[in-house]
């Protein structure tokens, strides 16, 4: 239960309003994930190379999960290396794989379009501290910027270095946090695609697709 404690930490020094998944997943009865056990490697469309690579990457990187709010270098500020959340996974992913720089990318977009965008946070203008950061942004800018694919529940659908994003409700069909996280090219003993993703306990690989109810379903990929 190491990641509950972490979670009330974030909370503590949570400075970007009401705290959402990607802050902490820290509801009453948080669900862990399973861990799994690749039964095979899978194939990677060429494009989505960089993006696989650079998400195992991740899983090499010790991160203590932290979702305080931090003032940030702009273009292309980052907390510091050893904590981040879920969104910090995706966020660092696409910088090494494509240098696409989520953080710009959302600023702006959400500055010509700030209407378009959640208001979760009672937030009247944009903050390119944070906005990147929170997944329901993330969702409205994949989808605003055409990355947006089907959502479905056929596990060959879900490719190597596709997005997916979650409401954490143990698929009850109501209410959730908001995650995110990053498809493997690896599939579980069942063949479905594990995911690679920071819930807590810090980059992890775990088949947990199909666990909670699925949000988004994106593919980016080098313009």
């Amino acid at each position: 239960m190491r990641f509950i404690s972490l979670g009330l930490l974030c909370l503590s020094f949570a400075g970007c309003g009401p705290v959402t998944a990607q802050d902490k997943v820290a509801s009453a009865e948080p669900v862990q994930p399973r861990a799994g056990v690749a039964a095979q490697v899978v194939g990677v469309p060429e494009t989505a190379k960089p993006l696989v690579r650079a998400a195992r990457d991740r899983l090499k990187s010790l991160v203590i999960y932290d979702g305080r709010y931090v003032a940030l270098d702009y273009p292309g500020g980052d907390v510091p290396a050893t904590m981040g959340v879920c969104t910090d996974v995706v966020i660092r992913s696409l910088r090494k794989a494509y240098d696409f720089d989520l953080q710009k990318a959302v600023h702006e977009d959400m500055k010509a379009n700030f209407g378009t965008y959640p208001t979760t946070w009672s937030h009247i203008r944009t903050d390119k501290n944070i906005d990147h950061r929170r997944v329901p942004n993330l969702e409205t800018y994949f989808t605003r910027a055409g990355h947006s694919i089907p959502i479905t529940r056929d596990p060959s659908d879900y490719k190597p270095g596709d997005i997916v994003s979650w409401r954490l409700d143990g698929n009850m069909g109501s209410g959730g946090l908001p995650h995110i996280g990053i498809v493997s090219d690896r599939l579980s003993a069942d063949g479905t695609p594990l995911i690679i993703h920071n819930i807590g306990g810090g980059v992890e690989e775990s088949d947990m697709l199909f666990d909670h109810r699925i949000t988004g379903h994106f593919r980016v990929q080098a313009s």
